[in-house]
């Protein structure tokens, strides 16, 4: 399997926003489905042992639902699932205790080199699912949509996307009466996340957060943080959306359509920030990985595991990428 796997039909693009009064955000119709070509999962005699999951807080809510899934075919699986942030899939790997890394971002290449140093070759991974990463602000906030470049203004310090000005209150971004005067309270997670790491990427150009981000220990905590403040906007994938938040429609340049973070809009790439989230795993060259985990990675690329990211707010894969990610974990 190449290591690179085209991102197949899902924009990975630059996080923008473009709030002009005049932009109407284009609806898309988002009724998705999982694919009916995924063929529902079938269990095979003999699968027991242990689980280790260490890595991505985006995907622990996910891992939890896909043991709880996996452990009803099953039962005598033990799993340990532990979600803190990408950047600690890692290590765990590398010093053996996790089995499997999920992250929702791709190993950065500091990170692949210290797992090759280790082991002599390359960490494996496959895609589990597609996520929309969201801008959010509280329910009550008019804001129609936002730009690339005006979302970089508002989280960045640098403005390497090019707005004008730094943005600090609503009023800059075309909101009137009470709203014009209102200071931005900005909301983000902390640096161990994937999360924080692609927003960074991708939204603010590869420049610098603003120290006035009030960084979260996880995407819930950040929706949370702005469904209590009506100031406020933060980042976190569109699974974590609640009644209390409202996530922006975004466009990538300035005075461009905005899309809003809907499946469809992923998958024919006109919202600018979906990405794949990941399971990263240690398998030796011309070695098989062990059968429960390769059964449980068959589970999660069934049409029983994609129906359980259409359940937790995330968008599924089709049959198509599901088939490339597998050559990662059939046995030779």
């Amino acid at each position: 399997m190449r290591y690179k796997i085209a991102m197949v039909a899902v924009a990975v693009a630059a996080m923008a926003a473009a709030m002009v009064a005049t932009n109407r955000p284009t609806k898309a119709e988002d009724k998705v489905e999982v694919d009916s070509a995924i063929a529902k999962y079938e269990a095979v005699a003999g699968v027991s042992g242990n689980i280790s999951s260490v890595g991505s807080d985006t995907c622990n809510n996910l891992m939890t639902l896909w043991a709880e899934g996996f452990r009803k075919h099953y039962p005598n699986v033990n799993f340990a699932v532990e979600g803190k942030g990408s950047s600690t899939a890692p290590p765990a790997l590398i010093d053996g205790t996790s089995d499997i890394g999920p992250m929702s971002r791709q190993m950065k290449d500091k990170e692949i080199n210290k797992f090759e140093e280790k082991f002599g070759y390359k960490p494996s991974y496959i895609g589990v699912a597609i996520d929309a990463l969201a801008v959010f602000v509280h329910k009550d906030n008019p804001v129609k949509s936002l730009s690339m470049p005006q979302v970089d203004a508002i989280f960045s310090e640098n403005r390497k996307g090019g707005h004008p000005e730094d943005i600090t209150k609503w009023g800059q971004v075309g909101l009137d009466g009470d709203w014009d005067n209102l200071g931005v309270t900005l909301f983000g997670r902390n640096s161990v996340s994937g999360t924080y790491g692609y927003f960074k990427e991708k939204a603010l150009f590869k420049g610098d957060y603003k120290k006035t981000v009030k960084e979260q220990p996880g995407s819930a905590a950040v929706v949370q943080s702005i469904s209590v403040d009506r100031s406020a906007i933060g980042y976190s994938g569109i699974g974590y959306k609640t009644a209390g938040v409202r996530a922006v429609p975004l466009s990538k340049e300035t005075d461009g359509e905005a899309y809003e973070a809907t499946a469809e809009n992923c998958y024919n790439g006109k919202y600018p920030l979906s990405r794949f989230l990941y399971v990263y795993f240690n398998r030796a060259p011309g070695k098989n990985v062990s059968p429960v985990i390769r059964e449980f990675f068959k589970f999660v690329h069934s049409k029983e595991g994609q129906e359980v990211v259409l359940k937790d707010g995330f968008i599924p894969m089709n049959k198509k990428v599901c088939d490339k990610f597998a050559d990662a974990y059939t046995d030779k």
